[in-house]
């Protein structure tokens, strides 16, 4: 029998998004697709820390795109993070406030889909 083997990668995340990828309404993580991002594979884990705590998720699907606009026009924004309310003004120059088009020409983007496995918030 082959050994199954994940590897654990660990983010930071701000305060909102860790609360919903806590209470299960965003499953899909964006990122830049950069040397880090590369090394995730489905199966693997991520361990998202942040000041309240920290949550743990298995990664079960990888979606690679070449820019935002591509991504956001791909997936299912509700996943990401966004609100029902918030879907008509969602837009990918959202995501300029953490990466820069020349970063995301380099590099790609990433839709990290994940399951919640686990969280432990702090003080609580």
């Amino acid at each position: 029998m082959a050994k199954t083997e994940f590897t654990i990668h660990t983010m930071h995340l701000d305060d909102e998004p860790f609360r919903k990828i806590c209470d299960g309404s965003k499953t899909i993580e964006l990122r830049l697709y950069d040397e880090r991002r590369r090394l995730i594979r489905v199966g693997d884990f991520i361990r998202f820390e942040n000041r309240s705590g920290v949550v743990k998720t298995k990664v079960t699907a990888l979606y690679v795109f070449d820019d935002f606009r591509q991504l956001y026009r791909s997936l299912d924004l509700t996943k990401c993070g966004y609100s029902s309310d918030e879907l008509s003004a969602a837009s990918p120059d959202d995501m300029l406030a953490y990466y820069t088009l020349k970063q995301q020409r380099k590099w790609g983007v990433v839709g990290i889909e994940t399951e919640l496995v686990q969280y432990q918030l702090y003080g609580k």
